[in-house]
């Protein structure tokens, strides 16, 4: 990113300027007057004075491809976070303290935005992740890339050359926005080339057949019941759960016994059975027909 071409960012350096640098005594005044009677305004000028130090820190962390303006961000919370934890009486000036917590917050930040996914976290996955770039680049510089340099990073960190070169590409790898355009003055984005996982027309076509088809075949089997029949499966197997009958109110309304309205029901799902397979096996055999005449 070019500071130039973000004006505010340039507006913001600009500002932090005028900022005047304070004495050891005056960062011992304003911290006394904020720890002690919680001074906003001296806490303002304490924080404001050292937002400088953030941009310093800030740009020598730029080569990782991340905004300046979030960096900025980071290293601003680490400012706060070092006021909360400041000691004046190690005999620490908190510019010094607060370069500790800045540099923390913009160096964590790098290793979230880096990657959400894999690689671990934690301190230990930070120091590994600036430990092997870093000597990545300088082994590269000295022999440039390939097996050679593969092999002379392995003896270094003292790991086979296989897991070293599988923890550069995850360390290397970058979380890419689906907000990003795929044309530097296009509209569409990356999230717009993903194939749907809508069902296409022609599934929806083909779905909405099938489910004809169904209903037919159905509907054409139930006439092979008789009127008893019929009526229990209209009122056990083709309802909601909520609205479905018991066998004894069945057989209350059918002037039969529960025991006979389960006979029938047993007789009714045994012939539909048969009579939806016979009609299945039909329409195989002519739709069999009609692709062998096309």
């Amino acid at each position: 990113m070019n500071i130039n071409q973000d004006s505010a960012v340039s507006r913001y350096l600009s500002a932090i300027q005028h900022f005047p640098r304070l004495t050891r005594e005056r960062e011992t005044e304003l911290f006394n007057r904020w720890h002690d009677e919680r001074d906003e305004q001296a806490k303002d000028e304490l924080i404001q004075s050292n937002l400088r130090y953030v941009v310093a820190i800030a740009l020598k962390y730029r080569r990782y491809g991340l905004p300046l303006s979030d960096l900025l961000a980071e290293g601003s919370i680490g400012i706060m976070h070092a006021l909360s934890k400041f000691e004046p009486e190690r005999e620490f000036r908190f510019v010094t303290y607060s370069a500790y917590w800045i540099r923390a917050c913009i160096l964590t930040h790098i290793i979230r935005s880096w990657s959400m996914v894999g690689g671990g976290s934690g301190a230990l996955r930070s120091k590994m992740f600036f430990k092997l770039r870093r000597e990545k680049v300088r082994i590269t510089n000295l022999v440039g890339e390939g097996e050679i340099a593969d092999q002379m990073l392995a003896d270094r960190f003292n790991l086979p050359k296989e897991q070293v070169v599988a923890m550069m590409l995850r360390l290397e790898k970058r979380d890419v926005s689906l907000d990003v355009p795929v044309y530097e003055n296009g509209l569409a984005t990356l999230v717009d080339t993903l194939p749907s996982t809508d069902a296409s027309q022609e599934d929806l076509y083909s779905e909405s057949q099938g489910q004809h088809r169904t209903e037919s075949v159905v509907h054409v089997a139930l006439e092979s019941l008789d009127r008893r029949e019929r009526f229990i499966v209209e009122h056990r197997l083709m309802v909601d759960a909520e609205q479905e009958k018991s066998l004894a109110e069945l057989g209350r309304i059918l002037g039969v016994s529960r025991e006979r309205a389960r006979q029938l029901e047993v007789r009714a799902k045994r012939k539909l059975k048969v009579r939806i397979g016979e009609l299945m096996a039909s329409a195989t055999a002519e739709n069999g027909s009609l692709i062998r005449a096309a």
